[in-house]
């Protein structure tokens, strides 16, 4: 018997998917007694007028039922004489595309259906893109609903021309285009008597016997750390799934990033001791010296693997809220999961032509090409050779939402010149000169709520005090370091990353610094809050509404932005997202400046200035 096949099912929507996958089992003898009673009654209600609608077997939700979509990913396991499957039946329409990625980044195989009387579709072409992006190398192209258009070979041959085309784009290990009928059952499990002039196998058949065995030398071993396990002081495990090679007691590994080499000294496979693990088994690792591991990192040997902190990247974008350059998310590879900022947008894959189109922003569905960086270097192999450390998802910091999957091209160079000088002045030494611990006070809210007015007041505080301060106002900086910059989305990101380096830079020098920012998206504050640091950003939240900003309007800019003067003004044209757990909420409509400034003050002495 073969070895085990995954493959999914998938193509534009109603080409016929779930149909063909429950009409080969059927034919095939391959569901129980009970699965085809069931199929049998639930067909007589169903669109077929009393026929068996075969679709029935793989949709199982009620909302894929009343609609006669596929919605969600339907995995089914099955086994014939000669090999068994898993198979993923998923969606086709371009809403639940997610879904469809879900289900390719699993398989080895694409049967991706298209319809006989229409011919190759956009989202034919987008979900063959996917399925190449994923790594998927071998491809079936099923021309479906032969018996709409009476079997004509004519046509048959046209649109499989139309396929060789788009195949052609990509590096595909196999190809094979087969006429059948879901419906009708042709060409799934039998030859078809409808079709004498196709001398092709049967769907079945090519699947039970083609060869998808990955031939990419895996002798080396590595394994993700995906818990540190401590029990008690006498034992400390390393634990994770072997996904390349074999271990075995004795033998010396490498941990990365640290690149530190320690000997095993002993493996256990659930809670039994062995001398040998190998792939696909969940272990524990014990070696023998301490050595500085944590989640995330992984363990290997005789085999080579990168790390850096910068990436380029293919990826297909998932989220509603479309992707700009500078936005951050959480990246998570391997076992990794490390904050990551979208550096550059350098093109999207045109679905239809397949031509790079210059771009920076991306909507949902959409494949682009882009460089990421991380918060610190992350050990990752190139897709084509290595799929587990080469792939990854984004997950929105809010939400905690997948909002894209991607694939690693390689690293980017310049991460491996650029090295931190250690410098010898270091920011205790600063901090300790100037008698002051360097914090930065990040004073966000909307315009004319008293940013700028507040932190003028405390900063005259702080200067009676002899403290060493530092204010970096929105409009002053904008006239300057971001004169360059408009109030787009991505504008308005790199703003506020500019002005988070900007800030850590002063606390380095021994500076208190006071920010007066609007800074309207959480992510984008919680960025800056990582580049400074957690101890030293105080996220400060003037909660002042609209109507009394609105009423002050200092500047005269919500009339302007009323008027239609100020587009992706914040809180008129463009949203603003209230922190979560700022360190400290002031709402000016209820206190006067010199209150506030003694609430500002006050957690200062209680965070900052302990003992003075």
């Amino acid at each position: 018997m073969k070895g085990l096949l995954k493959f999914i099912t998938c193509g534009s929507v109603d080409d016929g998917k779930s149909t063909l996958i429950g009409h080969m089992l059927y034919d095939a003898k391959l569901i129980f007694t009970d699965q085809k009673k069931a199929l049998e009654l639930d067909s007589k209600v169903g669109s077929r007028n009393g026929m068996l609608d075969y679709s029935l077997l793989l949709d199982g939700l009620m909302s894929e039922r009343e609609q006669g979509i596929t919605i969600d990913v339907a995995y089914r396991f099955f086994t014939t004489d000669n090999r068994s499957f898993i198979v993923a039946d998923t969606p086709g329409h371009e809403e639940y595309t997610r879904n469809m990625a879900v289900g390719a980044s699993f398989a080895d195989l694409a049967v991706i259906l298209v319809d006989a009387s229409q011919g190759v579709l956009l989202q034919t072409k987008r979900h063959t893109r996917i399925c190449a992006m994923m790594g998927i190398r071998h491809m079936v192209f099923a021309v479906n609903k032969m018996d709409l258009i009476f079997y004509d070979s004519a046509r048959f041959e046209e649109i499989s021309r139309q396929i060789k085309m788009l195949a052609a784009e990509f590096d595909f290990e196999s190809l094979y285009i087969i006429p059948v009928s879901a419906t009708e059952g042709d060409q799934l499990t039998e030859p078809s008597s409808n079709m004498p002039w196709f001398k092709g196998d049967t769907l079945l058949h090519y699947l039970e016997n083609i060869n998808v065995t990955d031939n990419e030398d895996s002798d080396g071993f590595y394994m993700p750390v995906q818990r540190v396990c401590r029990p008690d002081h006498t034992f400390r495990g390393f634990q994770g799934q072997v996904e390349s090679g074999t271990i075995n007691v004795g033998d010396e590994i490498t941990v990365l990033p640290g690149k530190e080499k320690a000997k095993v000294k002993s493996l256990f496979c659930a809670d039994k001791k062995t001398d040998q693990a190998i792939k696909g088994q969940a272990v524990t690792i014990c070696i023998d010296r301490e050595v500085d591991v944590s989640r995330g990192c992984v363990l290997y040997k005789d085999m080579s693997l990168s790390f850096s902190n910068m990436l380029s990247t293919s990826i297909l974008w998932m989220d509603d809220k479309k992707l700009v350059e500078g936005k951050n998310y959480l990246l998570k590879l391997g076992t990794k999961i490390i904050p990551a900022v979208i550096m550059k947008i350098k093109y999207k894959v045109d679905i239809n032509s397949g031509e790079h189109v210059p771009a920076d922003q991306i909507y949902k569905n959409e494949i682009a090409r882009c460089d990421i960086s991380v918060n610190e270097k992350i050990v990752f192999d190139e897709f084509l050779k290595n799929r587990e450390l080469g792939s990854f998802i984004l997950i929105d910091r809010v939400t905690n939402m997948t909002s894209a999957c991607g694939i690693v091209r390689h690293g980017l160079r310049r991460s491996e010149n650029i090295i931190a000088y250690d410098m010898e002045i270091t920011r205790e030494i600063r901090s300790r000169q100037k008698d002051q611990k360097p914090v930065t006070l990040w004073f966000t809210g909307l315009s004319g709520s008293g940013k700028s007015t507040i932190a003028n007041e405390v900063e005259k505080r702080l200067v009676a005090m002899n403290k060493h301060t530092m204010p970096l106002d929105g409009d002053n900086v904008r006239q300057g370091l971001n004169k360059n910059l408009g109030f787009k989305d991505q504008d308005r990101i790199e703003n506020i990353r500019r002005i988070a380096e900007v800030s850590k830079l002063m606390n380095d020098a021994g500076l208190i610094v006071l920010t007066s920012f609007i800074s309207p998206f959480i992510s984008d504050r919680e960025s800056a809050r990582e580049i400074i640091g957690e101890d030293n950003f105080f996220e400060i939240y003037l909660s002042t509404s609209l109507e009394v900003c609105e009423r002050r309007d200092v500047k005269g800019l919500y009339k302007k932005a009323r008027n239609g003067e100020i587009p992706n003004f914040t809180g008129i044209s463009s949203g603003y997202e209230p922190p979560v757990n700022p360190a400290l909420i002031i709402d000016t409509d209820k206190c006067s400046v010199a209150e506030a400034a003694d609430m500002v003050m006050e957690l200062l002495f209680e965070r900052s200035f302990e003992g003075e």
